[in-house]
């Protein structure tokens, strides 16, 4: 018989959460500061989802905090089920960064910064609902080049037609992502079949919404890279494109309004089948619904997860294009290269400990340290890859790099710094003065007339205490900071 859930220290910023029965122990990164921001219902959420069919390791992250069905900043691996909560209704929102090569002294004068926000805001909508229709300098695209967005991802020729620079796609954790049976006609197929439905008929306004941010914690935010003085950092900056003390420009965003439909539909038909059948529920939590790998209903999740990733990758590439257009018409001749784009909300077939496995990260990102297989023939094949956490505008965000420890936490660590204050705690206990002077006083322009109360630096954990706890863990080490020098919001409800 279970009891109540305890965290065991093993290290430093390492630690096991146990209930005292036969459950294997949940993995726990963080400092013991970090590890008291797990609320009892964060804690309780991982519990249910360790214990659910099929999953056989379950990491909970420094930015853990509670979800639905599992917390965000949660790994869970399974070899036979996949499962819509742990991925989450945002499919694959993602991180991106583009590096410019524009000195930060470049961008020291207010009115050239208030001018690139204006044109960035005339390329790139934000805010939920809104598409192209509302930035006057947006790219069109049209319902059918929207299905192709869904099926291909950023293949060479939807690239080209968007006019995003086809390279990119190689520095993408995933350009293209193919349904079930590894293929995109099963996701064409699939598309179609969506389409008589009728909470897909505005299709054409949610494809409207490529290269476009979302409400909530999605943003644009504008860089300057203060690369760490040593020698593996300098080394690792310079294969993965970095320039000290020049201007690079990070975004959060991902599925928009077409990755939200296809996850409700998921949850809805999942639960709807698992009450018609008498299923019980992990911890009788309806968003831990799942369902057996070969399965019709496990491969269609994998199916409509795939569409909507599709979109999140091109909506993030189009998104940096119209960036880089947006730079070079206030400042002509800047040039810019994408360091990396991957995702934080995804569930990826990988080897972990010797089998394949399901391995869903929400609100967690992949850490493949040098040598790992997955990076063969990639330039990140000698270092690992670039890992993109955000923090807050104040604090800074961070490019770190994996250590051969990430294999302990499956090759993941935290998507940035995560939540100590809710949404509607943050709006009821936070002053908008206070946190509108503290931007002025750091220098930080934003595009918004005040900064959303529930997204002030204030509403998030102690960053550097979470970099500090995926350090001491031996997950990865910190390859740059960021310093944000304006930022791109919106007032929306969060999209994540």
């Amino acid at each position: 018989m279970s009891s109540e859930p305890q965290i065991i220290p093993t290290g430093e910023a390492t630690a096991m959460l146990t209930t005292g029965g036969r459950d294997k122990p949940i993995s726990v990164i963080g400092t013991a500061a970090i590890r008291e921001t797990f609320d009892e219902v964060c804690l309780q959420q991982a519990i249910n989802s360790r214990r659910a069919p099929g999953v056989t390791d379950l990491v909970l992250n420094p930015d853990a905090h509670r979800g639905y069905g599992a917390p965000v900043g949660c790994v869970l691996v399974s070899p036979t089920h996949v499962y819509p909560g742990p991925v989450g209704v945002d499919i694959k929102c993602s991180m991106s960064l583009l590096q410019l090569d524009l000195p930060a002294d470049s961008i020291v004068d207010k009115p050239v910064r208030r001018a690139l926000i204006n044109a960035i805001c005339e390329r790139t909508p934000t805010g939920a609902g809104r598409g192209q229709r509302h930035a006057k300098k947006s790219r069109p695209v049209s319902a059918d080049l929207g299905r192709r967005v869904l099926a291909e991802g950023a293949s060479p020729e939807v690239c080209r037609e968007l006019g995003i620079p086809e390279t990119w796609a190689n520095r993408c954790e995933d350009a293209v992502h193919v349904g079930h049976d590894d293929t995109a006609d099963s996701l064409a197929t699939r598309l179609e079949q969506h389409l008589e439905l009728p909470e897909f008929s505005r299709f054409a306004d949610k494809m409207s919404q490529l290269g476009s941010y979302g409400g909530g914690n999605h943003f644009g935010e504008c860089e300057v890279v203060d690369i760490v003085d040593n020698d593996r950092a300098r080394r690792t900056a310079e294969v993965f494109g970095l320039k000290q003390g020049h201007v690079a420009f990070l975004s959060h965003c991902g599925s928009r309004g077409i990755g939200h439909a296809l996850a409700t539909h998921q949850f809805r038909a999942l639960q709807h089948k698992f009450e018609r059948w008498g299923i019980p529920l992990p911890g009788g939590d309806r968003e831990l619904v799942h369902a057996p790998l070969g399965t019709p209903e496990a491969d269609a999740y994998l199916d409509d997860m795939a569409l909507g990733a599709n979109f999140a990758t091109v909506n993030h590439l189009l998104i940096n294009a119209l960036v880089l257009e947006a730079f070079q018409e206030v400042l002509p001749g800047v040039t810019g290269q994408l360091v990396y784009f991957i995702s934080h909300n995804i569930a990826r077939r990988e080897l972990i400990n010797n089998q394949f496995a399901w391995v869903h990260r929400k609100g967690a990102t992949r850490a493949f340290p040098a040598g790992h297989p997955a990076l063969k023939e990639t330039p990140f094949a000698q270092t690992g890859h670039p890992i993109l956490l955000p923090g807050n505008p104040q604090a800074g965000s961070c490019v770190m790099v994996a250590d051969e420890g990430a294999r302990a936490s499956c090759c993941s660590v935290n998507h940035g710094a995560g939540r100590v204050l809710g949404r509607k705690q943050a709006i009821r206990t936070l002053d908008q003065q206070a946190i509108d002077q503290s931007f002025d006083t750091a220098d930080i322009l934003t595009n918004c007339r005040q900064y959303p109360k529930d997204e002030a630096p204030a509403a998030y954990k102690n960053f550097d205490e979470v970099l500090r706890s995926v350090e001491l863990a031996g997950l990865a080490t910190e390859v740059a900071r960021l310093r944000a020098r304006f930022v791109i919001k919106d007032n929306s409800d969060a999209d994540d």
